[in-house]
């Protein structure tokens, strides 16, 4: 079973993060980043936002390390794991500032990189930054079109809706010949657009039901990635019965990559949780590959 780990310490969002994080900082996650490599989890998370209203930061929470500076540093201290996106808001960028930037982080990184991609919804942020909220689909679909021709090319080339260029150098540019593209989203437009252009799709907020509909009635391609998260913090080691059956129940969703958050009480603790994890995982695979 491939398990990535939603990171702690960069987001604080209320009722998942733990009392811990508030006080931590680089080396707490850089510690927490190494035991994930050294364990073999499949990717780290890190969201973006620029700025959130105080009034909604009392919900959504309003700690959202930036993604580009976090993932830079912690590509120095591990070897394998993966880095995604998780996600990047398509209107505050243009495709090509997404090229270079995090094409020099899959460069540096050894070819790490997963590029997590949304419309986003936070009308605010988006008046914040200049940019379109109405119509913000629209130009998504053509800022993904627009990547997915573009990265890892030194010249690229594309001429769309709302995105039109040729005659460029990128450089330095992701050293993947594909980066992966996970589309998030909810709707089953979002899980079409992540079908068109990308290679994974990430829902939040629906039932494990509902999305075992909508994976089994798209047509996906191979190898498309179906990242589902496993709920609510998990405690491995405290309650290793109720984290088996949570990842039972996203596979059985239709994950083919379970992301998950941990219950801890300290970055020490993180690790622990970390390592009875692993020992789970291998003995769900297990059990499935029986069934």
């Amino acid at each position: 079973m491939r398990i990535g780990i939603n990171s702690p310490i960069v987001t604080a969002v209320p009722g998942v993060h733990s009392p811990w994080e508030r006080a931590a900082g680089i080396e707490e996650l850089g510690a927490v980043a190494e035991a994930a490599d050294r364990l073999g989890f499949d990717h780290l998370t890190c969201s973006e936002h620029v700025a959130v209203p105080a009034e909604i930061a009392e919900e959504r929470g309003g700690t959202y390390w930036d993604p580009l500076a976090t993932f830079g540093y912690l590509a120095a201290r591990t070897r394998r794991i993966r880095f995604a996106t998780q996600v990047l808001v398509l209107g505050y960028h243009h495709p090509l500032a997404i090229a270079k930037r995090y094409g020099t982080l899959d460069r540096v990184s050894g070819g790490r990189l997963v590029l997590g991609l949304g419309v986003g919804s936070l009308e605010e942020e988006f008046r914040l930054l200049g940019a379109a909220f109405a119509g913000r689909g629209a130009v998504a679909d053509d800022a993904i079109a627009a990547l997915r021709g573009s990265l890892s090319r030194r010249e690229p080339a594309y001429h769309g809706e709302h995105f039109d260029y040729e005659g460029f150098v990128v450089e330095p540019h992701a050293v993947q010949d594909r980066v992966p593209l996970w589309i998030g989203g909810r709707t089953p437009r979002s899980l079409r657009r992540a079908v068109t252009h990308g290679d994974g799709w990430v829902p939040f907020g629906l039932p494990l039901d509902r999305l075992r509909e909508m994976v089994d009635a798209a047509s996906l391609p191979e190898g498309f990635e179906v990242i589902l998260s496993a709920g609510r913090p998990l405690d491995p080691s405290g309650d290793p019965d109720g984290t088996s059956k949570a990842l039972r129940k996203v596979s059985e969703a239709g994950a083919t990559l379970v992301s998950v958050s941990l219950a801890a009480e300290s970055s020490g603790h993180y690790v622990e949780q970390l390592e009875a994890l692993a020992g789970l995982a291998g003995t769900v695979a297990v059990e499935e590959g029986r069934a």
